[in-house]
């Protein structure tokens, strides 16, 4: 019994498997052999030389990417006093302190996102365990604990992306939708390096991206050259 069905066997025979693409004729592949009937998201994943056990080469961080993510983002906002009013007008569904908290422990998680001002972490330190595994969970690295929540709020909306590396050293974001073309997905695939170059850790040893590939939702993975990072957005 095949893993996959007709149209994904179909897309894959013009990719090989075994050869790594030029980063821009990569792109243009992903899109070609996008075949869902809903516009596909676009990820990127990173392998990188770092050993993420220690905790000085954990790389971690968010970059707001020029074209955005193309989706809808309901952020809920950690707050109190006159800036639940400055949250709500930034875009947040939902603000507040321990109503909010309370709600989540109730078993409500109809949000994407989550920002904090400082003050309010150890009330959000309650629903840790709610919001940690599920990465809802607001965070100085990411720029989602700060005083500046209305920023932060825009950013959310306009399409910032955070990552973290995984257990194998790898690095999952998204770039856009198919429907974005090569161009737009370029210059957002570029605003990911870029951060990832800029985290690079100063005790990592070796080549520091050892591979990547691009993907659409439901299409095969495609095998980028690094070597050929250095064009991509321009």
């Amino acid at each position: 019994m095949p893993k996959h069905g007709k149209k994904f066997r179909k897309v894959t025979e013009a990719i090989d498997s075994l050869k790594t693409y030029d980063v821009a004729e990569a792109m243009d592949l992903v899109l070609k052999s996008s075949f869902a009937k809903f516009d596909e998201t676009v990820d990127v994943a990173v392998n990188l030389g770092v050993n993420p056990k220690y905790s000085d080469q954990m790389v971690r961080g968010a970059v707001s990417l020029p074209h955005g993510l193309g989706k809808t983002v309901r952020v809920v906002a950690f707050c109190k006093g006159e800036n639940e009013e400055k949250a709500r007008s930034a875009g947040a569904i939902e603000a507040g302190g321990d109503d909010l908290v309370e709600r989540i422990k109730g078993g409500w998680l109809e949000f994407d996102k989550a920002v904090a001002t400082p003050d309010m972490m150890g009330h959000v330190g309650k629903v840790g365990k709610i919001l940690g595994p599920r990465g809802l969970m607001p965070n100085a690295k990411t720029g989602t604990v700060t005083v500046e929540l209305e920023k932060a709020i825009q950013e959310l909306l306009a399409g910032k992306v955070e990552f973290r590396v995984d257990k194998a050293g790898v690095i999952h974001a998204p770039i856009g939708k198919v429907s974005f073309g090569v161009e737009k997905l370029l210059g957002n695939l570029r605003s990911i390096v870029d951060a990832l170059i800029k985290l690079k850790p100063s005790t990592a040893k070796g080549t520091y991206m050892k591979a990547m590939s691009l993907s659409s939702t439901m299409g095969p993975g495609v095998r980028v050259d690094t070597a050929s990072l250095k064009k991509a957005g321009e």
